[in-house]
This record gives structure tokens, C-alpha cells and sequence, in this order.
């Protein structure tokens, strides 16, 4: 098959544990839009916690594309255009922030190029800032939140320890019903999004515009929101690292992202042709 676009997940994917892209995955990946390959960045991340990234790989250049939010947002490098954007009505946001608060969480959302949350020295609330790139605006008292936050916005996320997000993730479901989308991106992420809000959907409305097909496409992942792009690519691949139901859907399992996974679904299924 000839695979013309390859979408990749962030963290656990296209960077190894230092959140950095490895020379052999940049060279790679180099080689493949040199061929004419697409590449799509896709990642829970805000936009501007991906454009650092994309930069890095030159996809303004090479008409490259990023997936934000989940799914929420989808920019054209190249031209700056946003190609789709969906985001929380602002009627929910204090329904929102009243579960966190219900179940004793920190909370993160978005404002601009800043990210607005509940406690920035938290350590999941600091790695969001420090992954993208983005300062935070401080609100410790959530009724205050509730004042301050009622704009649309893309997401929220609720962050705690696994273990405890794991037990209220349920609760958090049935509380906001049928018209949300809520999944943990990571242990200690639980996100609220609007509903359909996932990567597959939003790639589907990418091929839509540009006109390639799904059997062209390559998407890569680890994580629990990388579930949906997976099944719905031409070839859905996991990486060693991944987590069980990822690696289960996968039509194929590439190296972890510390042994350049990434670069070696590159080389197999793009450049050996």
C-alpha cells in the first residue's frame, strides 16, 4: 500500500521519555516529507503546546497539519488556516468545575495561548505548562473559576493520581450525560471534551477536506485517545510501550518510543518503497 500520511500521537509516540524527537525518528520523518508524505500531529495538547513540534519538523514548509485538543481543532501548517474547531458550550463550564470541586480535583482549561487552573505548582497542572509551552493563570477558589471561565472553551481536564481518577471517571460520565465526550488521556487526565470529539472523527473531517483516503493513512499511538485513530486508519499502529487495549486494536505493534518506534514504522511502511 502506498501510505501517503502518517499521524502521530505526541508523548509516548513521536518523543521518548525527555519529550524530545530522537535524530533517527527526525531523519526519517525528513525523508518521508521529502517524498511528498503528510505528516499530522495529534495530541490532547492545546495548539501552541504542539506548534514547538511542528516547527521542529518543518511542517509549515511541507504542508504538514495539526490535531489539537483531541480532536477539537485542526490547523494547516502551511497556511495558518483553522481547517476545524468545535468547543464546550459555555453553559457547562460551571457544571464542570462543580465536579471537580465535588470530587476534590484540580482542574485545567484553556484561555488563548494560557492555560487557567486550579493550582500551578500541582505536579500534573505543572507538567501540562511545562509540556507546552504555556503559563498558567492561577484560580484556587473554583467559585471564583466559575466567575471567570465563562467563555467556550476547547476542554477541560480534571487531574488527580490515577488511581483516584479511575474511581470517579464513572461518576464524572454519568453526571454529564450523553452529550460528552469524558476519557482519560492519561492516568491522571480525566477530559471533558464536546461530544464526538475524538481523534478519528476529526481525521475523518481532515480527509473530507483534503481528499485522501483512510486505506492511505498510517496513525501511531499509545495512549487511550489514540484507541479511535487507530481503528480507524488504513494501518493502526501501537508502540511496544502502549497500553493493552491500544496494542489489542492495533494492526501492528512498532519498537517503544525510546527505541524509535516512531522511525521504524517510517522506514518499513513509507520509505522501503
Amino acid at each position: 500500500m502506498d501510505y501517503k500520511i502518517i499521524v502521530l500521537d505526541l508523548d509516548g509516540t513521536l518523543t521518548n521519555r525527555d519529550k524530545v524527537i530522537t535524530p533517527r525518528t527526525k531523519e526519517a520523518l525528513m525523508k518521508a516529507q521529502d517524498r511528498g508524505k503528510i505528516v499530522v500531529l495529534a495530541s490532547g495538547r492545546p495548539t501552541p503546546g504542539v506548534m514547538p513540534l511542528a516547527e521542529e519538523l518543518n511542517l509549515k514548509e511541507y504542508g504538514g497539519y495539526i490535531l489539537s485538543f483531541n480532536g477539537g481543532m485542526i490547523v494547516s501548517c502551511k497556511t495558518g488556516e483553522i481547517v476545524f474547531s468545535r468547543q464546550l458550550p459555555a453553559e457547562i463550564n460551571s457544571r464542570v468545575i462543580d465536579l471537580a470541586l465535588e470530587h476534590r480535583v484540580d482542574i485545567i482549561t484553556y484561555e488563548g495561548g494560557r492555560i487557567v487552573a486550579s493550582d500551578a505548582a500541582y505536579q500534573y497542572i505543572a507538567l501540562e505548562s511545562r509540556v507546552c509551552h504555556m503559563e498558567v493563570t492561577e484560580i484556587r477558589d473554583l467559585e471564583e473559576m466559575k466567575r471567570y471561565v465563562t467563555f467556550p472553551v476547547p476542554k477541560f481536564i480534571l487531574t488527580d493520581d490515577g488511581d483516584y481518577l479511575v474511581t470517579i471517571e464513572p461518576k464524572v460520565k454519568a453526571a454529564l450525560g450523553k452529550h460528552y465526550s469524558v476519557y482519560r488521556s492519561d492516568p491522571y487526565y480525566l477530559e471533558v471534551l464536546p461530544k464526538g470529539i475524538d481523534k478519528a472523527n476529526s481525521l475523518e473531517r481532515f480527509l473530507e477536506r483534503t481528499g485522501y483516503k483512510r486505506e492511505e493513512m498510517i496513525a501511531c499511538g499509545d495512549g487511550y485517545n489514540d484507541l479511535s485513530m487507530i481503528r480507524f486508519a488504513g494501518l493502526g499502529v501501537a508502540m511496544e510501550n502502549g497500553v493493552l487495549p491500544v496494542r489489542q486494536a492495533a494492526d501492528y505493534i512498532t519498537l517503544s518510543n525510546n527505541e524509535d518506534g516512531v522511525a521504524h514504522v517510517v522506514e518499513k511502511f513509507m520509505l522501503s518503497f
